[in-house]
């Protein structure tokens, strides 16, 4: 599942990232909240941890915005103020949660949980006759399981989650395999032959020159 931190402070946000992405999301940051907007007009997530004090755009404003526009992505504001007043604005502005910096690791990630169950999220992805569980990290085909390796499975969570929607390459490698990475490599496409010679070669395709896509069994 994929999540959007956004965070300011270097130290924070980075653990934020380590511990989500260990915990089985796949955590994106970024360090102000024009950014976090500009982001969330072309890309899909399913919840936001955000900071209140942000650099430009603060994460009050941006949250009325997203609001304004008909966002109903879950929101969890982590922030170091921790009075009445500081939560009851936090949630007139649209946050679904509030918690303090201080806050335990674990309590972070189980309410992040319990907002993208509330959001209607429960983790299993039915695409014709491939299904998947993000929770068990189960994958099958005809009913019959697939084999897959963690970077397959993973890559193929990231696009049952947007069945039929093109997602680009760069989108994909970093998910995968963190901003570091080596963009003249070709291990994302080992990945894609190996999955579509697991899932059946017509069911992923490539869009020359944009990324990748699973087709809608549906359509």
């Amino acid at each position: 599942m994929r999540l959007l931190i956004v965070e300011d402070d270097a130290q924070l946000g980075a653990s934020l990232q380590v511990a989500l992405n260990e915990a089985g999301f796949n955590a994106h940051w970024v360090m102000d909240g024009q950014a976090a907007y500009d982001l969330l007009q072309r890309e899909h997530f399913r919840a936001m941890v955000l900071d209140i004090t942000l650099p430009g755009l603060d994460g009050l404003t941006l949250l009325k915005q997203i609001r304004a526009d008909g966002s109903s992505l879950p929101v969890l504001m982590l922030t170091a103020r921790d009075t009445t007043r500081d939560k009851v604005m936090c949630f007139d502005s649209g946050a679904d949660d509030f918690l303090v910096k201080t806050t335990d690791m674990e309590e972070l990630i189980a309410r992040l949980r319990a907002l993208i169950r509330r959001a209607g999220y429960v983790g299993r992805i039915q695409n014709g006759d491939l299904a998947l569980d993000a929770d068990t990290r189960v994958a099958t085909r005809n009913g019959q399981l697939l084999n897959l390796s963690r970077k397959e499975f993973d890559l193929l969570q990231l696009l049952m989650e947007e069945t039929g929607q093109v997602i680009p390459r760069g989108r994909l490698e970093e998910a995968l395999f963190g901003p570091n990475r080596n963009g003249e490599s070709n291990v994302l496409e080992v990945h894609i032959h190996n999955l579509r010679q697991k899932i059946g070669e017509a069911r992923l395709r490539t869009v020359r020159g944009v990324g990748y896509t699973i087709i809608n069994a549906a359509s």
